[in-house]
Formats: C-alpha cells, sequence, structure tokens
C-alpha cells in the first residue's frame, strides 16, 4: 500500500522545501535579478526616475506651477484693502521695512475694482474675471512672506528654498522623491523659463544627480513656435541609436577607476531622448485638440495665445505621466511705473488661459490629484514708487493653489490693512515647500541627500507644513 502524501501547496513551497531549499534561492536571485532591471537602464546602472512609493498616502500626483516673473501686486489682484483708497496719499502710519529696494513715497490706492465671487466671496480685482468665476476651486494664501527683496535672491529663494546659494530646484526634489510616471519622458518639465534672476539655477538639479533636472521647452522670450523639445524628431534610424548608446553604456563600464556622476548623467540623458522620440511628438502636437479646447484656453486669440499653449501643454504632459511642469510668464509684473497700464496687460495674457487650465483638468478629472500653484516672488508695496509704480515687497504677498488636496473656495492667512506685512497665520516659502511635499506624500524633514558631508533638504532646517489648507 502505498504512503500517504501530503500534497505541496504551491511550486514556489516545493523549492523552498526539497534540495536543502537551493531551488528556492535560484528563485530568489532570479526575481531580485528582474525588480533591479525593472529600475535600470540597459546599461544596468540604477535608474534614478524610477517610481518611487511617497513616505505616506499622497493627496497630489503631479504638480503645475504657474510662475508670475516680476512680483504681482497683492493688493491690485487678491488682497483688497478699503483703507488704502479711503487714505490713498497719505503717508504710511507704521515704520516701512529697514532694508527696502527703494524709495517709496505715500500710500497709493489701487487702480482697480474689486468684487466678490461664487459662494466663498473671495474678493478678485478686475484684472481677473475669469480666475475670479473659479474662486470656488482656490485655495488663496495671502500671508506669504519671504527673505530677500531682490529678484535673483527671491526667485532662488522660491524654486530652491536658498536666496544665497546654488541648490537643488522644487521640481527636482519632487522627482527625486518620487520618479516619474512615464519613463518615456522626463519628470520635470520647465516651459519658457526664465533666462534672468538666477537663470538656469532656478530649475537645475545642482548636487542631486543630474537626472532631475529640468528639461527646458523654449525660453523666456522666445515666440510661441519654438516652445517644444528641441531636436526631438532625429534622422538617425532608431537601431542604430541603440547600437550607439549600448556601446557607449559598454565603454563606460569597462573604463578603468569605474564610473563618475557627470559621465552617468549625460549618458542618462541619452537614454532619454532616445525614448522620449516616440512619445514626445505627439504629447506637445496640439493640432488634436478640439477648436472648443483651443478656444478654452485663449489660443484663438493673440493676446492669450502663448500662454494659452504653456498651459495646455502643462495639462497634456501631466496627464501623459510627467511628475512637475512649470509654466512661467515672464518678465512681465515688476512694476515700478506704469502700474495700471502693465499689470492690465499682464494680467488679460494669463487670466483666461489659467481659468481654462482648472476647467480642462476638472472635466478630465486630473484637477484632484494634480496641484496647480500661482505665484511670484514676492509682492509689492502699498506705499508708491514714482507716480504710479510699487516696489518690491517680500513681506506679504498672495499666491493661491487649486486642487491636489488643498481646500476649495478657502482662504488662509491676512496682512495689515494696507497690506504691508503678512499679520495673521504668516507662510513662509519654506512652509510653503513644506506642504507642496506633504501633498505628495512626502515628509520635508525626510526627503534628504548626503552632499558636502551632510544631508541637506528643500527646507533647510526650516518649514512647517501649513494643516490649515489641506482639505
Amino acid at each position: 500500500m502505498r504512503p500517504n502524501l501530503t500534497a505541496l501547496a504551491t511550486r514556489r513551497e516545493m523549492l523552498r522545501s526539497t534540495a536543502l531549499g537551493f531551488g528556492w534561492l535560484a528563485l530568489a536571485d532570479l526575481l531580485a535579478t528582474e525588480s533591479r532591471a525593472a529600475e535600470t537602464g540597459r546599461s544596468g546602472r540604477p535608474d534614478p526616475l524610477a517610481l518611487k512609493k511617497p513616505h505616506f498616502e499622497p493627496k497630489a500626483k503631479r504638480v503645475i506651477f504657474l510662475f508670475m516673473h516680476g512680483g504681482p501686486s497683492q493688493v491690485d489682484t487678491f488682497d483688497y484693502k478699503p483703507k488704502l483708497a479711503e487714505h490713498d496719499g497719505k503717508p504710511l502710519p507704521f515704520a516701512k521695512p529697514r532694508v527696502v529696494s527703494g524709495p517709496t513715497g505715500n500710500l497709493l490706492k489701487s487702480p482697480f475694482a474689486f468684487k466678490q465671487y461664487g459662494q466663498s466671496g473671495a474678493w478678485v480685482s478686475e484684472l481677473f474675471p475669469h480666475i475670479g468665476s473659479k474662486a470656488d476651486e482656490l485655495c488663496f494664501i495671502k500671508s506669504m512672506h519671504g527673505s530677500n527683496s531682490r529678484h535673483g535672491g527671491a526667485l532662488l529663494e522660491l524654486h530652491t528654498g536658498s536666496d544665497t546659494f546654488v541648490r537643488p530646484s522644487m521640481g527636482s526634489w519632487v522627482t527625486y522623491g518620487l520618479g516619474t510616471e512615464n519613463r518615456d519622458l522626463p519628470g520635470y518639465l520647465t516651459i519658457c523659463p526664465t533666462l534672468s534672476h538666477g537663470g538656469v539655477n532656478n530649475y537645475s538639479s545642482a548636487f542631486l544627480p543630474a537626472a532631475y533636472q529640468a528639461t527646458p521647452l523654449g525660453s523666456a522670450g522666445a515666440p510661441i513656435s519654438q516652445v517644444s523639445v528641441p531636436f526631438v524628431k532625429g534622422t538617425t534610424p532608431a537601431a542604430q541609436q541603440r547600437l550607439e548608446l549600448d556601446l557607449l553604456a559598454g565603454l563606460e563600464s569597462e573604463r578603468a577607476g569605474g564610473s563618475d556622476a557627470a559621465t552617468d548623467g549625460r549618458l542618462q540623458s541619452f537614454e532619454m531622448a532616445f525614448r522620449m522620440q516616440n512619445t514626445a511628438p505627439a504629447v506637445q502636437d496640439l493640432s488634436k485638440e478640439s477648436a472648443e479646447t483651443l478656444k478654452l484656453y485663449g489660443i484663438d486669440d493673440k493676446v492669450t495665445e502663448s500662454f494659452g499653449r504653456q498651459c495646455l501643454m502643462a495639462r497634456r504632459y501631466s496627464e501623459a505621466g510627467v511628475r512637475f511642469v512649470q509654466c512661467s510668464h515672464s518678465y512681465k509684473w515688476d512694476q515700478h511705473e506704469n502700474l495700471k497700464k502693465d499689470h492690465t496687460s499682464n494680467a488679460r495674457e494669463v487670466d483666461k488661459p489659467i481659468a481654462g487650465l482648472l476647467t480642462d483638468l476638472k472635466a478630465r478629472g486630473l484637477l484632484k490629484d494634480t496641484l496647480v500653484i500661482w505665484a511670484g516672488e514676492f509682492g509689492r508695496t502699498p506705499v508708491a514708487q514714482g507716480k504710479d509704480g510699487r516696489d518690491h515687497n517680500p513681506h506679504a504677498f498672495t499666491i493661491f493653489l487649486a486642487g491636489g488636496g488643498v481646500k476649495a473656495g478657502f482662504s488662509l492667512g491676512a496682512t495689515d490693512e494696507y497690506g504691508y506685512y503678512a499679520t495673521e497665520d504668516k507662510v513662509h516659502i519654506h512652509d510653503l515647500h513644506a506642504t507642496i511635499l506633504h501633498l505628495l506624500g512626502l515628509n520635508h524633514e525626510k526627503l534628504t541627500y548626503k552632499h558636502a558631508g551632510r544631508d541637506f533638504r528643500l527646507t533647510d532646517v526650516h518649514g512647517n507644513v501649513v494643516k490649515e489648507i489641506i482639505a
């Protein structure tokens, strides 16, 4: 009579319990190799943009940053100050900052009328009727403040967390922490980036690996027709390019002394460019969009076409899996004079495209996990510079966010009765950075990179998550 044999539950259990477990060891090695291969390129090096788990459950998966270069005036856009009109032409009744950008005079009322929008009752100036119509989607922070009154330092602080040293940009930290959802596209794109006030340092990866630096599309002042991935349509056959890349990787792996970060970064950029050839042209081709969508973004109007194309490309790249996209309206918001004329012109260029972006994202179900941020590098003074201008003011400015886990139809913080200083629920740029990372599921104190003998992070030794704005 044959013995009663107990059936083994699974093939893996059989490998684990027979032949002293050597079969299981072999399988474990094969699985580990397969897992590593999924996170490496053909060169066998770790893939820096491989998808990574956040520290905790995120509310947002991606960011679209709408940067208004020059510093929009908070008291002429979203921070309504009736006392400013009442006391127009009178001296400021309290001390001005000890360090100022330039000389200023008496109080200057806003030349723009304000009205309330939506159920939230948000006050918005006549500059932004389209954005005003989206007030119940927006989360305003009216108590922002920074540390630098000069454009160069303020841009670096907003983009990198430091107004003094070259540090990785916010987008670089985000892609370092999370990787990218689409390996055929960069994790970080900047559309029409500024060439001044820090230039490339505002979107560089600094000491982080080169893969985390932004890929620029066009540049400030370039014709909108040039806002695309350059040279993406190569003429060399794909098979030949593949052989060339494999040869480069092989030569590098055989090089005496091993590889270095600069060479690795260059090889990774070659690999990325190769993969982008099949994906990027379709993403940046707006011809497939409907006439209704083009009109929504204002692409049918010469005034709004440029920024409208930026916003539509941001939506398309975000939808395709790019982690962080920045659109820059450069360098137009620095009104030391001609405040009414130039702020009117600037606002008209961006108002409809931004509202169109919010509408489109919501219609596609993307707004709930896409964090949209609108901000300049600082605000403006409520006192006059010359006859009809305002000076730089890092002590108070307004930004707004939408989607991505922030409260809709909400406003946090306040300034004094004239709008010079943030006074209630003050939010520093470091706090904003900590909050952005938090919404993406990243603990800003744990997202670190060791460099020059110590751990660095986007917020350095500062920053508190602004929990009041989180839905």
